[in-house]
């Protein structure tokens, strides 16, 4: 299914292409990179994408609060209310400093800790996965009338393949996520960068993308608002759906799946290592 040409792209996608830019600008150069917190990396792309943003987001939702990964970094969090906006202008700078392409710009509006809009733009792919009228879309820049409209094809997750087909992180494989999927059973594991993990379910090519190392919020928002209309959801350990607005803005572990209620066995499996 694809969307209509007359239907334009929601303000969400248009400002996520816009910061894309400014990312492949600096891509294409050399760059400085820094270490903020003591050991997490920024560039010039960060930055710049996230004011041009910001000042994009001020337009369309003025006074709604942004919790953005920079402005966090340097000012703190601002005070949540019931609907405020996540932002990461870059996810996946590690992927960028490498130049491996696995990286995204993530925006998404929450409303009572539920992630209701979401965008993931992979600039360096030309992959556009966006939300709106509540269903999720995947376009490429290569399509005709790409420029003009977001002739999307719609996104839903697909049943659970044999082997499962787990999504892992390329910059962070770690103990506890091998032994969660040993003893789900035996998997086929595809490592990816960014949210890239997460709209790679909601367009039916992975099944599961078990997370037990740190996150912060605006890492999986978005992805979890295009997976959410997909078909998909995140739980935590408890088996409950991942909500956001937490002062820290850090996630506990989650488990993300194509579908809306997980597997008992894989459940108990994810909480059994994740009390270890």
């Amino acid at each position: 299914m694809s969307i209509p040409a007359r239907q334009a792209r929601p303000h969400l996608a248009d400002l996520a292409l816009a910061a894309g830019r400014i990312v492949m600008e600096v891509y294409a150069q050399d760059f400085d990179v820094r270490l903020k917190n003591g050991d997490s990396p920024v560039t010039e792309a960060d930055e710049r994408a996230e004011a041009l943003i910001l000042q994009g987001l001020a337009a369309v939702y003025p006074g709604m609060p942004v919790v953005a990964e920079e402005s966090v970094a340097a000012k703190g969090a601002p005070a949540h209310a019931d609907r405020f906006l996540l932002v990461d202008p870059l996810d996946g700078t590690k992927e960028f400093i490498k130049r491996t392409g696995e990286f995204t710009v993530n925006i998404a509006l929450i409303d009572k800790g539920v992630p209701v809009e979401g965008c993931v733009y992979a600039p360096a792919r030309g992959d556009l996965y966006w939300t709106q009228n509540g269903a999720a879309f995947h376009a490429d820049e290569a399509q005709p009338g790409f420029s003009d409209f977001a002739r999307g094809r719609r996104l839903g997750v697909s049943p659970v393949a044999a082997p499962p087909r787990a999504a892992v992180s390329r910059d962070h494989s770690d103990a506890a996520t091998e032994a969660l999927l040993k003893e789900i059973g035996p998997c086929a594991s595809l490592a990816k960068g960014s949210s890239l993990k997460l709209v790679e379910i909601a367009a039916g090519g992975v099944d599961l993308y078990p997370r037990l190392g740190p996150t912060m919020e605006w890492d999986i928002a978005a992805g979890h608002a295009v997976l959410l209309a997909a078909g998909g959801d995140i739980f935590t350990a408890d088996g409950a759906p991942m909500r956001y607005g937490r002062p820290d803005c850090r996630n506990p572990s989650f488990l993300a799946l194509g579908a809306k209620k997980p597997p008992a066995g894989w459940l108990a499996a994810f909480a059994r290592v994740a009390r270890r």
